[in-house]
């Protein structure tokens, strides 16, 4: 069952030129620490660095838009939407505190979450999908 879907595209010189013009006060605000240290990694290339964090920034949006409430609603922050990337290598995102309560809230009974991502970037633009999936709880449920 399909909770939500959710598309953003981000033009990377726009994350850039926030990266560049407000720092930590910028990248505090939108990501994660972890998110952080994946850019900082990335930082020997600054369109490498850029695409990095507005792949991320796109995703966060697209998330935000396949719950439905949009950045700031419902405890639905950017700092409460993750991008993690799993041991084979596939992006994913995790909610935190007020987004994360507010997708239990919307998931039917029985029924767990998986978080769909795709993220993409070609210079200037950074662009993610999410879908929402509510699957049957169970054993065989992948975690």
């Amino acid at each position: 069952m399909i909770i939500g879907i959710g598309h953003d595209m981000v033009d990377i010189r726009r994350i850039e030129r926030a990266a560049l013009r407000y720092g930590s006060r910028f990248l505090d605000r939108i990501f994660t620490p972890a998110e952080q240290a994946l850019a900082a990694q990335r930082s020997a290339d600054p369109a490498v660095y850029a695409g990095t964090l507005a792949k991320r920034f796109a995703a966060k949006e697209a998330l935000a838009k396949a719950l439905g409430t949009g950045v700031g609603r419902c405890g639905v922050l950017f700092r409460s939407l993750e991008v993690i990337v799993s041991e084979q290598g596939a992006p994913g995102m995790v909610l935190h505190n007020g987004a994360a309560c507010y997708l239990r809230n919307i998931t039917p009974e029985g029924r767990m979450v998986r978080v769909h991502l795709s993220m993409t970037d070609e210079y200037p633009y950074a662009s993610a999908f999410v879908l929402l999936e509510a699957a049957m709880a169970g054993p065989s449920f992948p975690r």
